[in-house]
């Protein structure tokens, strides 16, 4: 009789390559699923708000930063879509996961903690790209973008969705229950994000208050983002660039180390 020997440890090499697309495309099918709540919904919102400052506070007669206010603002709002469905996509993942007890499955496979934190957060810069990309072609049919720079637009508009794919990650690895969620939407993400320069120009801010906006991360992605469309930045690219680089690098240390001890994730 042949004896079956017991089966041997599967090898997956450096990088588990199939462990880390499938999860990646977990978390892409898990937005696209409702598509009309996760990119449908952020686009009529943020038709709204270009709707509102161009009829009620007369916005087609403005201007800012030397070019007409629409073409100012049109920037801004696909970048804050961007960046809230982002965050959205990724501290939503991890909360309904430790919620629903189903992170073990997200914990279980053979996955390293650079390959978790990696698989997740590329699935927030997705979400944030697709809804970006369909806000900015629904913000054309009533404002024509014109791109001066793509590969500003691009590398912003990436660094932008990955920043806050990771704070999506770390708020959802640390609250314990979605009132934390909310707290950290209401008190950090919506500030941050209405104070970095989104409807209005930081020139027009007092001399004294205008290092807060040079302080807020937020602004050097929506200014850098801003000028790849209308070739006027209001800061230093280059200082833009190195701020958005160094706060990246530090979050997915952060995420990686919370992933790598199991903070709040394991009991």
């Amino acid at each position: 009789m042949k004896t079956l020997s017991p089966p041997g440890v599967r090898q997956f090499g450096a990088v588990n390559w199939l462990g880390f697309w499938t999860l990646y495309l977990r978390e892409v099918r898990r937005f696209l699923k409702v598509f009309t709540q996760t990119v449908a919904a952020p686009v009529v919102t943020t038709l709204l708000y270009l709707g509102v400052f161009m009829l009620a506070i007369g916005g087609a007669q403005r201007s800012a930063g030397g070019v007409p206010y629409t073409a100012f603002l049109a920037p801004g709002l696909v970048m804050m879509a961007m960046m809230q469905n982002a965050f959205a996509n990724t501290s939503s993942s991890i909360m309904i996961a430790k919620v629903q007890g189903t992170i073990v499955d997200v914990l279980m496979p053979p996955l390293s903690a650079t390959e978790l934190a990696l698989a997740i957060v590329l699935g927030g810069i997705t979400r944030g790209a697709v809804v970006g990309i369909a806000v900015a072609l629904a913000i054309w049919l009533f404002e024509p973008l014109q791109i001066a720079h793509p590969l500003l637009v691009l590398f912003y508009g990436l660094a932008a969705c990955m920043l806050l794919s990771l704070l999506g990650m770390i708020a959802g690895v640390w609250a314990v229950k979605f009132d934390h969620m909310s707290a950290v939407t209401n008190f950090i993400i919506m500030p941050l994000s209405f104070l970095s320069g989104t409807f209005y120009s930081v020139d027009r801010l007092p001399e004294g208050w205008r290092f807060v906006a040079h302080g807020n991360p937020f602004f050097y992605l929506i200014d850098g983002f801003r000028a790849g469309f209308i070739g006027q930045p209001e800061s230093s690219l280059e200082l833009g660039i190195c701020v958005v680089v160094a706060v990246n690098a530090v979050l997915l240390i952060v995420c990686h180390q919370m992933f790598q001890r199991g903070y709040r994730l394991k009991a």
